[in-house]
């Protein structure tokens, strides 16, 4: 490494996560991360180029950044946003985006992916329906309970590296509840078995979400996502969609259980001990691709809500910088 040359190590979470479906959620967060530099580096004149090293193990990507000047280069327009862009998990106003703004949000997006915006009550409806019925397979999968157990950081309001608790999207007292709750697999089952110990969080996280907010987005790729660098360079474009959202003043949500569910159904792939989750799965998928009207065999990048709000008073944070870099 050198002032004109950095590696990224890009390690995944598939053999612990299931939502790390063979590591693509990771591989397009390596392309966000590329995409920030790319941007930061524009504030020092300098463009970049990138490279994934072929001889390193799939799970552990390695990619090599290199840095040129390029004399009279702008600041990158999205420069003043990549530390301002937040997740906001409650919800929103139900003012529809303009279409200034869907252009500028279609504009960032391109030329990899094409924005599909979906925004009449009927499709706010139809997917608080969708996100109902895949919040329940969320919350009733020991799979997926191990994943929330590690990524959820209670009584907090920030967090360098997990979902604080007061960013979680739900009320105080389920809050506390769902703390206590979460000691235990034995007693998340309880719950949800015997004290619709589902209801409360699905009402909070999903159903109400979806209904208030300005519209739903759905990114997919023009071509097939076939490899790894197909994923990376689609995160690329979403960081720019994100980025541009904070820009406008909006604030986004991610939605992607329902697009990871689709990857592990059409590919067959059993992601939960219990036959019920896969079967939920695969009706998910079929839903999915009737709300977007696209076909079977297109892929999706990205789902996600947006609109106007109040800034969240609680989120991640980054992790200091000097608690990434390795140095050489």
């Amino acid at each position: 490494m050198n002032d004109s040359h950095i590696v990224v190590h890009g390690s995944d979470t598939r053999e612990w996560c299931l939502y790390d479906f063979d590591g693509h959620a990771s591989h397009i967060a390596h392309g966000a991360l590329i995409e920030t530099i790319r941007i930061a580096a524009s504030a020092e004149k300098l463009s970049i180029s990138w490279k994934r090293r072929n001889d390193t193990a799939e799970t552990s990507a390695v990619y090599d950044v290199h840095f040129q000047p390029q004399a009279g280069l702008s600041n990158d327009p999205l420069l003043p946003f990549i530390e301002s862009r937040v997740v906001q998990r409650r919800m929103m106003k139900r003012h529809p985006l303009s279409n200034e703004q869907k252009r500028a949000l279609a504009a960032a997006a391109a030329p990899g992916l094409e924005v599909v915006f979906l925004e009449t009550g009927s499709d706010k409806s139809n997917i608080a329906k969708l996100l109902w019925r895949s919040a329940y397979v969320r919350l009733t999968c020991p799979e997926a309970y191990d994943v929330h157990r590690e990524v959820i950081e209670w009584n907090a309001r920030f967090s360098n590296d997990k979902i604080p608790e007061e960013a979680v999207g739900v009320d105080p007292m389920t809050a506390k509840l769902m703390r206590w709750v979460m000691q235990s697999w034995t007693r998340v089952n309880f719950f949800n078995k015997f004290l619709f110990g589902t209801i409360p969080p699905r009402i909070q996280l999903d159903v109400l979400p979806a209904l208030f907010c300005g519209t739903h987005a759905l990114l997919k790729p023009k071509g097939p996502l076939s490899g790894t660098d197909d994923y990376v360079a689609a995160g690329m474009s979403i960081q720019r969609f994100w980025l541009t959202v904070a820009s406008l003043g909006l604030y986004l949500q991610p939605q992607m259980t329902p697009v990871i569910f689709r990857w592990y159904a059409r590919r067959e792939r059993p992601f939960a001990a219990s036959p019920e989750s896969m079967k939920i799965a695969k009706e998910i998928s079929g839903q999915l691709e009737k709300l977007a009207n696209i076909d079977k065999q297109d892929d999706i990048a990205f789902f996600c809500r947006l609109g106007e709000s109040s800034p969240p008073r609680s989120r991640s944070l980054r992790k200091n910088l000097d608690d990434l870099i390795i140095r050489s």
